[in-house]
């Protein structure tokens, strides 16, 4: 052998001993990444009932939505206790100078005066066009929109939840998969190792499944990466620090069992028109502005109130007779208590204010209400005509996802007996690495498409259970 062969046999020597270290040290780096990522999540098992009733807790979108139908019902109340007297009292104290009139005795005086009153005050309205009471309706109205509005906050966020669940399980289980295809890989990649050692496989059969390899270790970083993100979607919909980390409960699902897509768009649109918070949130708005409408025409009408008052009053001039001489009559200083007396007095009376001409304003307010309450129709049957067309595409996905699912079942087990069939003929060496590479990577994907084929067509299911308003639970 010339120095030239010996170099060459030599260096293929150590192309092989950096083969073998190169995998064993990938391997040992995965498989400490893989244990350190199950370690690092935290023991706390949340259920989906669990998350959906910490988001719901949690969600600052739902507390504003509270909080706008807490000042709805604030409004309401408002608008009834209008229909009550109304009742004030008040008081003055005033200090004159120099020449003035005395307010009891309407002397000129030119001296210092201290003067006070006091009085009570009360309106009742008898007669407003009707205003009172079509405000107690539209105020009533628009509380109930707001409380649909709530509904519609919580069920939004309800069906987020468990999309985000449900992708955390498709994402276990693609990583679960992808951990069990980079098993196999290795476990082959051994056996062609053994064999090239033995001079039975040449390096290009050797790099041919280090490449698989590590297509798969990639497959596996990329379904953890996926699985941690899906964990963050659903740590920010139940307002949670990241960095308090939780594992979700698997529930047992069977998917075949539990979906049912004998759905009609009519039928669900019937049933879900009736009871889903858009709708009736537009619904209300609509009966609020027609009642607008009555309350503006209100101003067309005179009105009519009751007034009453109680008044007295007080001034350091104050006097009363207190006798009579040749020259007339004596006048003394009279207390406060006896001038509070004597200045009592009580006024009752009716108020009549007829509309005339005021601008045309009650006019024009009345055809701005009515602009307003046609605007609330056409944004009613704008919110039926989204919601049936999207329910109508939702049982549309829900007929192709199954389709789908059992599509990819379908393909899933062919894939299975193809690799089966050119695994056993790759290890008696009647296909080449490249064929078995691509059944390899055949399968591989056949695996990913049937899992999320599977949980697409639970999300399709559960979206018509949305509309349909059943529980979000497995």
């Amino acid at each position: 052998m010339g120095k030239s062969e010996s170099r060459m046999t030599s260096f293929n020597h150590r192309m092989k001993k950096n083969h073998k270290n190169i995998v064993r040290i990938i391997q040992g780096l995965t498989v400490f990444s893989l244990v350190l990522t199950g370690s690092l999540k935290a023991q706390e098992k949340i259920t989906l009932q669990q998350a959906v009733e910490e988001a719901l807790e949690n969600n600052v979108q739902i507390k504003q939505a509270q909080l706008n139908a807490a000042l709805s019902e604030e409004n309401l109340t408002e608008s009834k206790l209008a229909r009550l007297p109304t009742l004030n009292a008040g008081s003055s104290l005033n200090f004159n100078f120099g020449r003035s009139v005395d307010p009891f005795s309407y002397q000129f005086v030119n001296q210092q005066i201290t003067s006070s009153n006091g009085s009570i005050y009360t309106s009742i309205p008898l007669f407003q066009g009707g205003l009172l009471h079509q405000q107690i309706l539209q105020n009533k109205y628009l509380l109930e929109a707001d409380k649909s509005t709530v509904q519609k906050t919580r069920n939004d966020l309800s069906l987020n939840v468990v999309t985000s669940y449900l992708a955390i399980l498709n994402n276990q289980d693609l990583l679960t998969a992808a951990k069990q295809q980079l098993e196999i890989a290795r476990q082959q990649l051994n056996r062609v190792q053994k064999q090239y050692e033995a001079g039975g496989k040449t390096l290009a059969d050797l790099a041919q499944i280090q490449a698989q390899v590590a297509a798969s270790e990639l497959n596996v970083t990329n379904a953890q990466n996926q699985l941690d993100l899906s964990y963050l979607d659903l740590s920010q919909l139940m307002e949670r620090d990241p960095a308090s980390e939780f594992e979700i409960v698997r529930p047992l699902i069977d998917e075949e069992n539990q979906v049912n897509s004998a759905y009609s768009a009519a039928e669900v649109y019937s049933q879900a028109v009736q009871q889903y918070p858009d709708i009736k949130a537009m619904e209300y708005q609509r009966l609020a502005a027609e009642r607008g409408v009555s309350a503006a025409k209100s101003s067309l009408y005179p009105r009519l109130s009751f007034q009453g008052s109680a008044a007295s009053g007080y001034s350091s001039r104050g006097q009363h007779i207190i006798g009579v001489d040749d020259n007339g009559p004596i006048y003394g200083k009279s207390d406060f208590g006896s001038q509070l007396s004597e200045n009592f007095n009580q006024t009752i009376g009716f108020s009549l204010s007829i509309p005339i001409f005021n601008g045309s304003s009650s006019r024009i307010g009345v055809r701005r209400a009515k602009i307003r309450y046609q605007n609330a129709e056409y944004a009613e049957v704008l919110a039926k005509n989204n919601l049936n067309k999207v329910i109508n595409q939702a049982v549309l996905d829900l007929k192709a996802a199954e389709k789908r699912y059992y599509s990819a079942k379908s393909a899933y087990e062919s894939s299975k007996t193809a690799f089966y069939a050119i695994e056993q003929r790759y290890n008696v060496g009647l296909v080449n690495s490249l064929d078995y590479n691509q059944s390899q990577t055949d399968l591989n994907q056949a695996e990913f498409d049937v899992i999320q084929a599977k949980y697409d067509l639970i999300f399709r299911s559960k979206v018509i259970d949305f509309y349909l308003g059943n529980p979000l639970t497995f």
